[in-house]
């Protein structure tokens, strides 16, 4: 058993200890449905710049990844609109966080495509932890 001044002396170091900062990325490794199709799709978005992915325009406006001490988890900041060509329309459908590991948690609702966050790449890594 722990002395008591011991258990204190480590509970308090444990609680004084900062939590570890997220690293920022610059690349956001998504995954996509076509619910028609069935095909699924993994593609990237920069940070900033719009991508396409069927009817949808994706913008990635940050991403997140713990450090390699925390359990892993990547989380993207997204905003995507679907694009309607032949009404000359655009439609805000999502915008908020999404969580590689909860992908049901903050997911985008949609009749025909489903999109979630694979990972995010930092900027000093050229490979996505996440194999083709």
């Amino acid at each position: 058993m722990i002395p008591r001044l011991a258990a204190s002396a480590l509970l308090f170091a444990m609680l004084a200890a900062p939590p570890a900062q997220a690293i920022k990325g610059d690349l956001v490794v998504l995954g996509g449905l076509d619910k028609i199709t069935a095909r699924i799709s993994k593609f990237e978005a920069p940070i900033n710049q719009p991508v396409r992915f069927g009817a949808l325009e994706i913008i990635v406006r940050s991403c997140d990844r713990t450090p390699p001490e925390e359990p892993p988890e990547s989380a993207a900041f997204l905003e995507i609109r679907e694009i309607r060509v032949d009404e000359d329309l655009e439609v805000r459908l999502f915008t908020g966080w999404m969580f590689a590991s909860s992908p049901a948690l903050s997911a985008l609702e949609h009749p025909i495509y489903d999109v979630w966050v694979l990972d995010c790449r930092i900027p000093s890594t050229s490979e996505s932890s996440i194999p083709d």
